[in-house]
């Protein structure tokens, strides 16, 4: 199987484009469990590990770019830590040390499993997916980027460059639920994220839809109901409740043998409830 390491964006796509039947490696995380099962084989492969570009992470204005390389392992540290605190708190629960120093945010996106860590915190936040390809490069919003399971508007000979996340001033939180403590793939997800500067609410739920959702009409609610000051915010108990039933709401879950659907509508229900409290006073 030959494989080829490019040490450019353009050499990549040039590779990409040389041959439609490439299949772009990251990480691996995902890619080599589908290879080592049989579910996949590989006819060519450009391993982008290389490129420094899609391994830089650097802030521009009120936005952190991440570049598609990145690993879980650094988006765990500052400045995704300092400046999207969500994303770093969704990235210390995806798998072991091996696995986070390996997988890649870029991965998350390109596979578009709905079990993806880090694409509740993208949606809660609004994020944006750079993408390269034949036609140029164009910035795909997160709601438009997902188009259904494991399905994203990537075409052949594209290529996932970065996430560019909205810096927002405000709490966030990550919460997760699974069949165990630790290492293990969402039965269901949530990040939260206030943005006291604009005083809106978003929410992105994982493992409870085809993609990765978000919650617009709860988080509407809620922003309307909520006391906004300069350092915070606050809303009502039963408020708390409603917006949880409104969350859960937003969900369509299904059975699976990680979980029923009713029982992920009802962990959205609390995951909401436990998200907003810890946001708000």
């Amino acid at each position: 199987m030959p494989v080829i390491v490019p040490e450019s964006v353009e050499s990549a796509l040039a590779a990409l484009a040389a041959f439609p039947d490439a299949t772009v490696l990251a990480g691996g995380t995902d890619l080599m469990v589908e290879v080592n099962d049989g579910r996949r084989s590989l006819a060519r492969v450009v391993a982008v590990g290389r490129v420094p570009e899609l391994a830089d992470i650097r802030v521009d204005d009120a936005t952190v770019v991440i570049g598609a390389a990145t690993t879980f392992a650094r988006l765990e540290l500052d400045p995704v830590a300092r400046l999207v605190p969500a994303l770093a708190l969704a990235a210390r629960t995806v798998g072991s040390p091996q696995i986070r120093n390996a997988a890649t945010i870029g991965g998350n996106l390109a596979t578009a499993s709905p079990a993806g860590d880090a694409l509740p915190v993208l949606v809660a936040l609004g994020a944006s997916v750079e993408i390269a390809g034949m036609y140029g490069r164009r910035l795909i919003p997160i709601a438009e980027f997902f188009t259904g399971p494991k399905r994203s508007v990537l075409e052949v000979g594209d290529l996932v460059v970065a996430v560019r996340v909205p810096i927002r001033r405000g709490p966030q939180d990550y919460l997760k639920v699974g069949v165990r403590n630790a290492m293990v793939i969402a039965v269901a997800s949530l990040a939260i994220a206030v943005d006291l500067d604009r005083q809106r609410v978003g929410i992105g739920l994982g493992s409870v839809g085809p993609t990765a959702l978000d919650a617009p009409e709860a988080c509407s609610w809620v922003a309307a109901r909520a006391r906004w000051r300069g350092d915070g915010v606050e809303v009502t108990d039963d408020d708390v409740v409603e917006f949880g039933e409104r969350v859960t709401d937003a969900a369509r879950p299904i059975d699976d043998h990680r979980g029923t659907a009713q029982y992920r509508r009802h962990a959205v229900g609390v995951m909401a409830r436990r998200a907003l409290r810890r946001c708000t006073g």
